[in-house]
């Protein structure tokens, strides 16, 4: 079965690992530990980390006591920054097959994937990694 709305894999462990370095307050989490709490490949979460250090969302330093850290505190860092270092600028389009013109006089589908697109980038630009600080399992 389809899902409607997607999460691509390489956002998904960009968002889990920001929020598992957040929780750190500050101290520096290896790639090994985000690797183990999310069940990624370290080469695959290495490459996402770097991205994310490369847009200046995180810092990192190398050797047995490195790893990652936030660069702003996690107030200031909203989901939806995560979001466009690992997916590209948020485009808002009316039509959600990227078409300039359609044959009909209103949206077949109601403008419904409009709506869910604006949804979700509205929730990622309200949320803070602060507003995340869930819990993590034991």
């Amino acid at each position: 079965m389809a899902e409607v709305v997607a999460v691509s894999e390489m956002l998904s462990l960009a968002l889990h690992s920001m929020v598992l370095i957040a929780l750190k307050d500050q101290e520096y989490v290896s790639v090994k530990e985000i690797a183990a709490a999310t069940g990624a490949s370290e080469a695959h979460l290495a490459k996402v980390l770097q991205r994310l250090t490369k847009a200046g969302l995180l810092r990192s330093i190398r050797g047995p006591k490195g790893g990652f850290a936030l660069t702003k505190p996690p107030e200031d860092v909203t989901m939806l920054d995560v979001y466009e270092v690992i997916e590209g600028p948020v485009v808002e389009r009316k039509c959600p097959t990227g078409r300039p013109t359609c044959p009909f006089a209103a949206c077949i589908l109601g403008g419904v994937p409009e709506r869910l697109n604006r949804e979700f980038t509205d929730y990622l630009r309200s949320r803070t990694l602060g507003d995340l600080s869930f819990r993590l399992k034991d």
